[in-house]
Parts: structure tokens; sequence; C-alpha cells
């Protein structure tokens, strides 16, 4: 297995230096990616209607992703950069492709972009997209993209896009870049099992057993190979270094072939104090 770690967004602060110290920090003890995650804009918890048993709201600090990859682009040199995931129906699809090619070029090849649907109808609505047709405009933008990325000028007509005959510039350095899809629900895995080049799991190891085989049975029915199919299961730094280890023999023995680990909402305070739970996670993994 590939190991990465989650990036602190919400706890690691803004101090450009803390953000440089932590990802080279990753990239120094060896682990392959860096993962990011994703949100624009927090709801505010005393609007009308309330804001609760929600992970994040207007008080939660996220840097955004392409932003963030293109600083850290020209401060590491090997770790791959994974979003995980950029929510990709509340963006617009040409837009995304130009910037994900930008970065996919100044870091030299370094770009893993994971997608998903989302859950936060605020977000939606501030970002000028329809919240309740996501999942079947995230097919559509996944095409769209692809051809951005390997063809010089597309020339595109769907549902929801239309090209005519353009092109962006740079091209990718991967033509296309690998696209993985996060998500647990019966249609996502669906997708993934079609289109997709690796399905991002936030279940724990033995939830996910079934629906390896369900995302397979899919691939299989589409005529590719499921062992194409990269998996990426998330280890919590809650718990001890053995349940760390158990862990990832328990993500091993279902297929995974990524395995990350995050360290938010575990009690850190300092970024020293993430680097060295990285540390010791990466001990106890061998």
């Amino acid at each position: 297995m590939r190991y990465g770690a989650i990036f602190p967004t919400t706890e690691i602060g803004n101090d450009p230096a803390q953000i440089r110290a932590y990802a080279q920090a990753v990239e120094g003890m060896g682990y392959d990616h860096l993962l990011v995650y994703d949100h624009i804009v927090g709801a505010d918890p005393d609007r009308p209607g309330g804001w609760t048993n929600r992970p994040y709201d207007v008080d939660t600090p996220f840097h955004e992703p392409f932003v963030l990859f293109g600083y850290l682009a020209a401060l590491t040199t090997r770790v791959e950069l994974a979003t995980g995931l950029i929510i990709l129906p509340q963006r617009q699809t040409v837009l995304v492709a130009k910037q994900a090619a930008a970065l996919d070029v100044l870091s030299g090849g370094r770009l893993r972009l994971g997608i998903g649907l989302g859950w936060n109808e605020v977000e939606y609505e501030a970002l000028g997209e329809n919240f309740h047709n996501r999942g079947r405009r995230m097919e559509e933008q996944v095409e769209v993209m692809r051809a951005l990325w390997t063809q010089r000028t597309v020339d595109f007509s769907g549902q929801w896009h239309r090209i005519d005959r353009a092109g962006i510039n740079p091209l990718p350095i991967q033509r296309p870049i690998p696209i993985w899809i996060g998500g647990g629900a019966e249609p996502v895995l669906e997708r993934i099992g079609r289109i997709g080049d690796g399905w991002l799991a936030l279940a724990r190891p033995e939830a996910a057993a079934p629906m390896v085989e369900k995302l397979h049975t899919v691939a299989r029915a589409a005529g590719r190979d499921p062992a194409a199919i990269g998996i990426e299961g998330r280890v919590s730094a809650a718990g001890s270094p053995d349940d760390w280890a158990a862990s990832a023999e328990a993500w091993r023995k279902i297929g995974a072939t990524h395995l990350t680990f995050g360290t938010m909402g575990s009690g850190y305070t300092t970024t020293d104090q993430h680097i060295d739970a990285l540390r010791r996670f990466k001990a106890a993994v061998g």
C-alpha cells in the first residue's frame, strides 16, 4: 500500500511557515501523498433553521486546495498532491479542468484529483449551482474534463456543457489526470465501477469490503479490469499504534492500494504534534 497524510486544514492555522514545515515533514518521512479536504464557504449556525449536527460551519477554517497545492508544489519534489475531495458539481467544470492541468504541470505530474458530491446545500447555493442534480452532472463533468486534458480542441455538446471547438493550454503532464471518487452510496459505487480511476472510501474496512465487491462487479460488467481501480482507506489518529497497525492490515486484506492517516480532531494543538503522530503511525505500520 501507498501511505498518505490528511492535511490538518482546520487546525494548522494560517502561518505559511507552519504549512511549509508540515508538508516538507510529510515528504521527508517518506509518505507517498498528501490529501486535502475542500469546503469553500461555511454556514452561520445562527442562520434561520440553525445548523446543528453538521461537521463544519462558518468558523471552521479551510485552505482552498488548488491554491494550497500551488504553494506546496514549489516546496516539495516527490509527494503526490491529492484532493480528498473536490466537491466537483459546485464548481465550474472547465475552470476545474484548467486549474487541475496547471497544478499538474507546476508539480511535475503529481496531482491526483479526488472528487465527490458534497452534502452542504448552502455551499451550492452560494456558488450558484444546483444541489439536486449534482450526481448526474458530475458524470458529464468527468467526461468534459478528460476531453480537455487529452485533446487540443474539444467540441462537446452535453446536457449541461457546451464547448464549441476550444481547449486549454497548457495540457497536463498526465493525460488524463487520475480521477478518484469518494462516497459510499450505491450510485456512487456504480459510478466508480464505470468511470472512476479509484475509490476514496470513508467507511471502516469491515464495512468497505462488500462495497469493494460491488464496485468490482460493476467494473467487470462495464468491461473494465477491477484491479485497475485503486482503493484508498483511511485511519484516524484516535486509538493506539496497535489499532493503527490492525486497521492497516484490515485494509490490506480487502485490497486497498492506498491508506491515508488523519490527525485532525485528535486533540493536537500544534503542527509539531501532528507531525509526531505521523511519525508514530509510519513506525507502527512499518
